[in-house]
Formats: C-alpha cells, sequence, structure tokens
C-alpha cells in the first residue's frame, strides 16, 4: 500500500497541509509570545516553579487567562510543566527571565507595541509597491521602546564585533544610527584607546545620554546629534560604522549616504556595515527575506541587500570592496575601504 506522501498512478499524492497552518497560525504563537512577556510571565517564573494559582497571582490576573497564555507558551516550548507547576524552559530562563546579558525582553517589547500593528498594512504596501505609513514619528516613549528594542536584537553582533575586525590600527571612530551606544562600548572595552563617536537622531540621542550616563563610558563617547543624509558628518576619522542602518533606506538613499561618507573619510579610511546582508537571491539567511517586510512597512522604502548590490555601490561611490564575513546569526560583516 502506499503511504500518504507516496504518488499512486492515476491519482494526486496526498500530502498533509500541516506546514501550511503552522505558517498561517504564526501570527498567534508571536502575539501569545508578546502577551506573556508583557505580563511578566516569564520574569515572575524565574523566582521559581509555581502552580496556575501562584502564578495567577504573581502576574496579578485572572487564573482563566493566565492559564491559556501559560499553556501556550509550554505548547511553543518556551514553559515546561512538571505535575501541577509550571516554570521557564532552559531558553526562557536564558533570553527571557531579566537576564542582563542575554535580555530579549526589550526586542519582543518592541515588535509588540511598535511593529505588529504595522504589519497590518503589509499588503497595501506590496500592491502600492511602497510603504504607506511611512517612517514613523515616536512619541518619546515609543523611542525608548524603539532603541532598546533594537539595543537587545544588536547584542550579540556588538558583543561580537570587537573580535570579528581589528581595531588596533584606527584611532578615531564615528558610529552612524549608533543607538543606544551598545556597540561603542562592547568596543571600548577592549580598544580603550580608540576614540569614538555617536551620531544619532536628537531623538534617539537623548536615550543614548540617559544609558551612558553614570557608566565608564559617559566620558569616553562623544554624541553628536544629527541627521547624516543631510547634516555634517564628523570630521577626522579613520574609520565609519553603521550597524542596521541600509536596511531602513532605498537603493538611492544607500548611494547617497556612501558618498557623502566618501566626502569626510581620509584616502584608506575604512567603512563597517554590519547587517542583514543577503545572497543574491535574497533567500538566505531566511531570517533576512521576511525582515524585507518589516523594513518596507517601517520605513516605507526599506529593505534587504545582498552583498553584490553591496559591492555595485561602492563602485559608484568611491569605496573598495575588501571583505565580507559573519559576526553572529543572520547578521554578517561587509568591509570597504575609501579609495
Amino acid at each position: 500500500m502506499a503511504t500518504p506522501t507516496q504518488a499512486t498512478p492515476g491519482r494526486t499524492p496526498e500530502v498533509a497541509p500541516d506546514p501550511i497552518f503552522q505558517l498561517a497560525t504564526g501570527f498567534m504563537s508571536a502575539k501569545h509570545l508578546f502577551v506573556a512577556n508583557e505580563i511578566g510571565l516569564f520574569e515572575k517564573l524565574s523566582d521559581g516553579p509555581a502552580t496556575l494559582d501562584e502564578l495567577a497571582q504573581r502576574v496579578g490576573l485572572p487564573r482563566r487567562t493566565t492559564r491559556i497564555v501559560a499553556d501556550a507558551m509550554t505548547a511553543l516550548g518556551l514553559a515546561q510543566r512538571n505535575g501541577e507547576r509550571y516554570e521557564n524552559s532552559p531558553l526562557a530562563a536564558l533570553y527571557l527571565s531579566r537576564r542582563p546579558v542575554h535580555d530579549l525582553r526589550p526586542f519582543l517589547r518592541f515588535w509588540n507595541r511598535i511593529s505588529y500593528q504595522r504589519w497590518a498594512t503589509l499588503e497595501d504596501a506590496v500592491r502600492q509597491g511602497k510603504g504607506v505609513l511611512g517612517m514613523l514619528q515616536f512619541t518619546p516613549g515609543e523611542q525608548k521602546i524603539f532603541s532598546e528594542g533594537v539595543e537587545a536584537f544588536s547584542a550579540g553582533t556588538a558583543r561580537a564585533l570587537p573580535n570579528a575586525y581589528d581595531f588596533s590600527g584606527h584611532r578615531r571612530l564615528v558610529d552612524l544610527g549608533g543607538g543606544t551606544g551598545s556597540f561603542l562600548r562592547a568596543l571600548l572595552a577592549k580598544y580603550p584607546r580608540l576614540e569614538c563617536t555617536l551620531y544619532e537622531f536628537p531623538a534617539a540621542a537623548a536615550v543614548a545620554r540617559k544609558h551612558l550616563a553614570g557608566t565608564a563610558f559617559a566620558e569616553k563617547i562623544r554624541i553628536v546629534e544629527g541627521d547624516f543624509l543631510r547634516d555634517a558628518i564628523p570630521e577626522g576619522n579613520d574609520v565609519f560604522l553603521m550597524a542596521n542602518v541600509v536596511h531602513v533606506l532605498s537603493p538611492s538613499r544607500n548611494l547617497d549616504l556612501l558618498r557623502r561618507i566618501r566626502q569626510h573619510a581620509t584616502q584608506g579610511a575604512r567603512l563597517l556595515i554590519a547587517d542583514l546582508w543577503t545572497n543574491p537571491t535574497h533567500t538566505e539567511p531566511p531570517f533576512a527575506a521576511l525582515m524585507a517586510g518589516e523594513f518596507l512597512i517601517m520605513t516605507g522604502d526599506g529593505d534587504v541587500y545582498s552583498v553584490d548590490e553591496a559591492r555595485a555601490w561602492f563602485d559608484q561611490t568611491g569605496w573598495r570592496f575588501v571583505e565580507h564575513k559573519p559576526i553572529t546569526g543572520p547578521i554578517s560583516l561587509v568591509i570597504a575601504e575609501a579609495a
């Protein structure tokens, strides 16, 4: 007898639609995860295993709805049940239960409070060929959520960058769109003599100042406010860093930006771009292919780009491609030199 996935002469192979249902319910999994994060489920379970009654009391919510979220997290493998007690899975204990080095809770909060609602516009954006909402104008509270979310997403990359590239031959670095300064803090921990400048929009710079205040890096990182697509770029730097920047811009705006940076770079200066660089077909890494939709709806004209596209940009803007190398996860580093 033929198995369900074997072809029978004259009949269409019977293939279960389970993968389609799994993909189609992905939004449910995501929203359950976001809610679990918002109500502090993982944080409260870090205090120890709990019965449903104890967990409901810890999170301060009704027993029935607490069970719905806790059971969903158990089904998805982020919580576990031993008898009548819930506890964090090892993965949730590492990344979602307030451990400072690996804390992904701010990133989930960013996706829940800022990104999730905008994904409802993806169909319109695809049909119209552009984002329909444009770049989101943040309130101070939203800016904090955004900046801290991007920092959490980039934490692994920031920690890995000092070992992925040798900065010992450089003297002055400017981080364009440097967020909270997490990349510069990681670099200064290994290269304390590096002179660092953080260049950000005023609202993001305000968040960075609060994050740096009282730390050993507060006096070592100069913060400059401005729009690097329009305003002057600081002079005298021999290395320019851009992390999570090119994906928010269209190809033409990336070309403009690379030209502007080249105008302020002496020959031989290095340009380091950390991003979701893809293969020529934009299908690898898979995470980047999905995030193209995020960049479209969040900025209006964002996208993911291949290494080949970056090389073409360099040829048109006075840069010479040097190397492409992995950093961590789906993030990789493209290195260019001022020709």
